[in-house]
Order: C-alpha cells, then structure tokens, then sequence
C-alpha cells in the first residue's frame, strides 16, 4: 500500500465528517505513513488546566438558580455535553437509562445500569446518591422515586434538548404528575457565557488548530484529494496530542457549504476549503480557511476580498448589548450590496453559531435571535458567499465578547493566496 493509498483508507474509515463528535486527550499515536513535517509535531498539552470541582460545583449552583427563577423543581440529563458540564461524568449512550436528576433543591442523584456500577464509580464521588437497576427493573421507576425523595413529585421537571423521547416516555408513564418542560432556559443559561478557565481551554484547542492547519497545508500537492488532505490533518492533531479532523473541498465543489461526497483531485490555481477543529478537555475549535492553491484570478480574489470584509464588520459588531441578529445583519448587508443577490441566495447560512463544549451550541447569530450579546459568549464568525458552478468562500474564526468588544481566538486569514499569517 502506497502513501496515497493509505491516506485515502484512513480518511473513509474514519470519515470526514466526524469532526462534531471528537473530544478527549489520546496518546500521540504518530501514523508512520503520514509526512515527515507531521511527524515531527509535537504534543501541545503543557499547563493544561482541567476544569476544578469547584468550578462545576458552582454550575450546579447557578443552575439551581435559575430553575427556582424559571419555576422548574428538578433537572433530567443524561449522558451529553451538559452532564459533563455540571459533573465532569462521561459516559456512553444506549438504550439502557444511564441519568442524572437535579432538584432545584436537594442533593443531586444517579441513575445507572448496576453492572455498569464499578466503571461508573471511577468518575464518582464515594457519597453520590447513586440508584441502580437491575436489567429486568425500570429505572424509570427510580426517576420517580428520587422525585418522591425529593418532594418534587407533582413539580415540574426540566428535560435537557438532547434526551432521547423513549427516555421521557418511560419517565412520563412512571411518573404521570409530572410536568416536563424544555430546560434550556437553565442548561443555555449556564453555558453560554465562558469562564476564564474555559476560554483558556478553548484557546489552546484554537491554537493547535492552526498549527495543524499549517501542516496540513503544507504537504499540498497537485493532484491530492480532499481525503488525503483530510488524513494529513488528522495525522498532524493526533500528533500534537488531540483528537480533531477537517472537511476539504476544492474547486466548484466549494461552493457546497457543507461539501460533495464526490472524489476531487487539486489542481493548480483551484479554490481549496477546510474546515473542522480539535477539542482540549472537550471544549472545541472550529476554524475554516479558504484559499487558492497556486496563483488567484482577479474573480476569486475580488470575491475572497470581500468575504474577509464581511467576516471584518460581523466581528466589529458582536459588542455586549447588542442583539445576535444584527453581528448576522451587519456581514449579510456587505455582501448582499456588493451585489450578490438578495436575502440568503450566495450567503445561505446564519453567520455564526454558539461554540463550547459542543461545536455548535446556544446561542446562534442569525435573523430573528434578539438575545443580547453579554461578555463571555462565545461564537463563530463565518459569513459565506457560494457561487454554484464555480467557487465558494467561507472563512471562520471564532470570538469571545469581551467588555470592549469581540476578540478572536486566531489571527484571521490575511490573503487568498496565504491562509495563515
């Protein structure tokens, strides 16, 4: 098996569009097919500080605050980026209950699969409340026992976005006094604004991006496809100590925001997009850089130019206080003056979305969303000009809002022929 053989197997093994669900620190495992320059790379996870208990403690609390402010007795997750929010327990999902119960009041409680007890215990603490089911038991009986327990058993029940509906049913059937409700106005509510500790986290997972980004580049050729370009990408996060990934497109199937399935071959002079990120401790990138491999026509540095303008006055818009429709209003009027249809017809998507511990996360910067930017948020700034048949740009860095204003993590593409600085 050549290099380019090897490169394409591990880019459809793997897939390319897995980049949303990568989290963790795993070993630097180094593929010895890929390049030399990655393999070179080196782990970049020196002073990397976790989330502290105290920390997630405090979650806990301003999530019982905000229930008690939103009339919501109790709070139902299950495992997600929420659980590991507030708990910092990961586990898997399957069609076996494994839960958590937060009363507004009260302290909190487990449910879990018993066989599952000792590797659950591991990330637990020895005085949780931990309830157990047998395989032949209904743990949603145990969900309404710890609701009696709490004395909540008439209230109302927060249900985490992301629970599976055969989860509520099971829990509805059990406990029918019960009244479910949406808990995002808690879970959004918590983690929507970023701490300190945060946004150092996800300023590392941003900086190893762009070095990885950088060598991916690098190795380059005419000729590569969009997997091997991929692999490459791949290979050099792993080696700098992280799981993450990319999509890449060249040519006219850049102007898919999304991408082709079909197989493509860089030729000189084509447009080449990526986009994807890493994860530190689970908090995510997510950069996209668009670029002319060889040398841009007038057209694609005109267009190039212009969408850098756009992603320049979304970025000095997102300032505290000001709604999340405007920072997409103000990148979508650049655009659309210059002459690039109307409404969503060349820029068809929001200008960003809420990043964190998931790649896409509350709260979206798009028509219609008037909830005031506030410092700690954090976003994507990714305007988008799609011309089909031909070519497509998109360029994205992600911002936090600080007192004075939007900062990005990444210095921004400064050239269509340069995607890095």
């Amino acid at each position: 098996m050549n290099r380019r053989e090897f490169l394409q197997l591990s880019a459809a093994s793997a897939g390319t569009c897995a980049v949303a669900g990568l989290v963790g620190r795993p070993e630097s495992l180094q593929a010895a097919e890929a390049p030399e320059s990655i393999r070179d790379l080196k782990p970049m996870l020196d002073g990397i500080v976790p989330i502290t208990s105290a920390e997630r403690s405090g979650r806990l609390e301003k999530a019982r605050e905000l229930m008690l402010e939103n009339g919501i007795d109790a709070l139902y997750l299950e495992p997600g980026s929420s659980l590991f929010y507030y708990t910092g327990f990961q586990f898997h999902r399957s069609e076996r209950m494994t839960a958590l119960v937060v009363p507004s009041r009260g302290k909190i409680a487990y449910i879990l699969p018993k066989f599952e007890e000792d590797k659950a215990r591991e990330m637990l603490q020895p005085d949780d409340d931990v309830r157990l089911w047998e395989e032949h038991e209904s743990p949603y009986k145990l969900v309404a026992q710890v609701l009696r327990d709490r004395k909540i058993a008439g209230g109302k029940l927060g249900i985490e976005e992301n629970v599976r509906f055969f989860l509520t049913d099971g829990i509805r059937s059990e406990a029918p006094q019960v009244n479910m409700v949406n808990a995002t106005v808690v879970t959004a509510g918590c983690r929507m604004r970023k701490s300190e500790a945060e946004l150092s986290l996800m300023q590392r997972a941003n900086d190893i991006t762009i070095v990885a980004y950088k060598a991916a580049v690098a190795e380059l050729t005419e000729g590569s496809t969009q997997h091997e370009f991929a692999a490459n990408c791949r290979a050099a996060f792993t080696a700098l100590g992280v799981k993450g990934g990319i999509f890449a497109q060249f040519g006219k199937y850049t102007a898919f925001p999304h991408g082709s399935s079909k197989l493509q071959h860089l030729k000189e002079g084509e447009v080449a997009l990526m986009d994807g990120g890493c994860s530190v401790e689970g908090y995510r990138s997510d950069i996209s850089r668009t670029f002319v491999f060889g040398k841009a026509t007038q057209r694609q540095r005109a267009v190039w130019d212009l969408e850098r303008k756009a992603q320049d006055v979304a970025l000095a818009a997102a300032k505290p206080g000001v709604p999340c429709e405007a920072v997409d209003a103000a990148a979508r009027t650049v655009i659309t003056q210059a002459g690039f249809g109307s409404d969503y017809e060349f820029f068809s998507h929001r200008v960003g979305h809420g990043i964190g511990l998931d790649g896409h996360e509350w709260t979206y910067l798009v028509r219609g969303n008037r909830t005031l930017l506030a410092p700690g948020m954090c976003f994507s700034d990714e305007p988008g000009i799609y011309i089909k048949g031909e070519f497509g740009v998109r360029l994205e860095d992600c911002m936090h809002i600080t007192d004075d204003g939007a900062r990005l993590f990444t210095e921004q593409s400064p050239d269509v022929e340069r995607p890095f600085g």
